[in-house]
Formats: structure tokens, sequence, C-alpha cells
């Protein structure tokens, strides 16, 4: 599938605040924590708890959530397949991006234990 610059745009003008409790409820679902959870987008962007709150609280888009985000120099790693788009084929950054966060919040869910979500195992 290959994404259309509306898809894009729609994106990128999403709150990230609308998302985070889908985020939450999935992983908790699961019987994950919402720590851990933190921890994966800790991992991902550099935002500590405070970060995080603090964005949560002025309701940025997601496209302001990445342009903030120090990304981990090993989210390029992050494969697979997420809401019908294979991750490493996805042109646009933005979106990419976006996706990278859920297919982790995804592989939190499926239970998969933290050092393999993080990559930890490859170093």
């Amino acid at each position: 599938m290959k994404a259309t610059p509306e898809h894009n745009e729609r994106i990128a003008k999403m709150k990230f605040a609308s998302v985070y409790p889908h985020y939450l409820t999935k992983v908790e679902k699961k019987g994950r924590t919402k720590d851990e959870l933190h921890q994966v987008i800790e991992w991902l962007t550099g935002y500590d708890e405070q970060n995080l709150q603090s964005l949560i609280n002025h309701k940025v888009t997601f496209e302001t959530f990445f342009q903030k985000a120090e990304l981990n120099p090993n989210a390029h790693l992050i494969k697979g397949v997420i809401c019908g788009y294979r991750i490493e084929e996805i042109d646009n950054a933005l979106t990419r991006q976006v996706r990278y966060l859920d297919k982790l919040v995804d592989e939190l869910a499926r239970d998969r234990k933290m050092e393999k979500i993080l990559g930890e195992e490859k170093k």
C-alpha cells in the first residue's frame, strides 16, 4: 500500500494526546503497564515522563511530537507491517516515525519481551 499525501497530512495533524489513551488501553488490556508503554516511547523519542506529560497536556500534533523528539538511532531497524503498510517502505518520514511507535506498541501488547522490542539482544 502506498500512503497518499492526504493520508500523510492527516497523520501529521493528528493530536498525540488523542491517540495516547488508545495506546495505553491496548497495552493494559494485554497485561502490560503504563510504565512499559512509557519505556518504549522514551526509547524511540527520548521523552522522559515529564516531557511526555507536557506534550500530552499541550495537545501537540504528531508532527510537533516527532519534530521535538530525539529519535533513537536504531529506530530504522523497526520493520514489519502495521495498518497495512510495510514500515520500511513508507516514503514520508513522519508517517514512518508514527508507524514505528505503532509497531512498538503492538509488540508490547503482544507480550514480547522488552529486550526484544527495544532490540537490546542485537547489541
